[in-house]
């Protein structure tokens, strides 16, 4: 029996926002992945007329998925209010995550085999009263995961992050043996299965500058870092470190390397952004489907207008369909 084509679903993120746009933008070339916007159609529409851009929405239904130029398969979810673009309205606050909950639903199920997802507003889904720190720690508790890694990836740079949204003065309590061990295991794990790396080589940054300086600039590497890597190099992980970060995020520091590990989530970000921004993508690993996202935000003020680049959302595809297969070759 034939199998079904890979099919990703895809959500906006915040209907004032470019992810409308960027779907939209996507769909009007033809693809051999299926993909299925997770979104209110009327949404799709007005932008699509706003942007000047054909569009034709069609019920997905897993028989006939849309791939044509200008064609798009939906899976209907209703805004609460009409939207305006650039204009935040937290009355839809519970649309962006009800998106997400029907993508999370699709991918638990079997109907979608990756979820992509655009950029969400942290902050007006906070006004809204709903608890929310991004898309990494909602999907986690919305598929009842312990733990998920959160990595950004740039062709010739990954990066993953030991803590994501925290303030930093709660950066160095979260960083404990427990935890960094299991963020490694993680890593390593997804490295192997969705990438297609036997023996991944990681390379990981320490917390203080100079990675401590031998404990006259913090104890974190010596009571914390170096203990959880000698352990797991015990169990023939590839880790080198832990490594000052000024110095790892070089040409040299960073040769023969599949992913950094960084402290937190400023410390490696920025280098890859730098390096990659407009064609990088954010990365879940952990989770029990593929997850990829933009690297980008809302970008209120451009919504509308026509000028948005899809670089990053197409590069989120691409990766999201190059890891399904890695994971399940046809």
């Amino acid at each position: 029996m034939t199998r079904p084509p890979r099919t990703l679903a895809v959500t906006p993120g915040e209907p004032a926002g470019i992810g409308p746009d960027l779907i939209i933008q996507a769909a009007q070339q033809p693809r051999e992945t299926p993909l299925v916007a997770i979104a209110d159609p009327a949404l799709l529409e007005q932008r699509a007329r706003q942007l000047g851009l054909s569009l034709a929405l069609q019920p997905w239904s897993p028989d006939t998925p849309e791939t044509g130029a200008g064609r798009l398969s939906i899976l209907p979810v209703p805004l609460a209010e009409p939207v305006t673009a650039g204009q935040l309205n937290p009355a839809n606050a519970g649309y962006v995550l009800a998106c997400l909950d029907a993508a999370v639903d699709g991918c638990g199920d079997g109907r979608f085999d990756a979820l992509v997802t655009g950029p969400v507003h942290k902050g007006v889904i906070n006004e809204a009263g709903f608890p929310f720190s991004g898309h990494t720690e909602y999907l986690a508790a919305a598929t009842g995961t312990a733990r998920v890694v959160m990595m950004l990836a740039t062709p010739g740079l990954r990066v993953a992050l030991a803590t994501t949204h925290l303030a930093l003065r709660d950066v160095p309590g979260a960083i404990t043996r427990d935890s960094l061990t299991a963020v490694l295991r993680i890593l390593h794990s997804e490295l192997r299965r969705h990438f297609a790396l036997a023996s991944p080589r990681i390379k990981v940054c320490g917390l203080n500058p100079h990675a401590g300086e031998q404990g006259h600039l913090g104890r974190e590497e010596i009571e914390v870092i170096t203990p959880v890597l000698e352990t797991l190099r015990a169990e023939e992980m590839d880790l080198s470190g832990p490594l000052p970060a000024d110095t790892l995020f070089t040409p040299a520091g960073l040769a023969q390397t599949d992913a950094v590990l960084a402290m937190y989530h400023d410390q490696g970000l920025p280098v890859l952004k730098y390096r990659g921004f407009g064609q990088a993508v954010n990365i879940t690993l952990g989770l029990p489907f593929v997850r990829t996202s933009v690297d980008h935000g809302t970008a209120l003020a451009l919504a509308g207008r026509g000028n948005a680049e899809a670089g990053s959302l197409e590069y989120a595809i691409q990766v999201a369909i190059e890891m399904v297969h890695a994971a399940r070759p046809a």
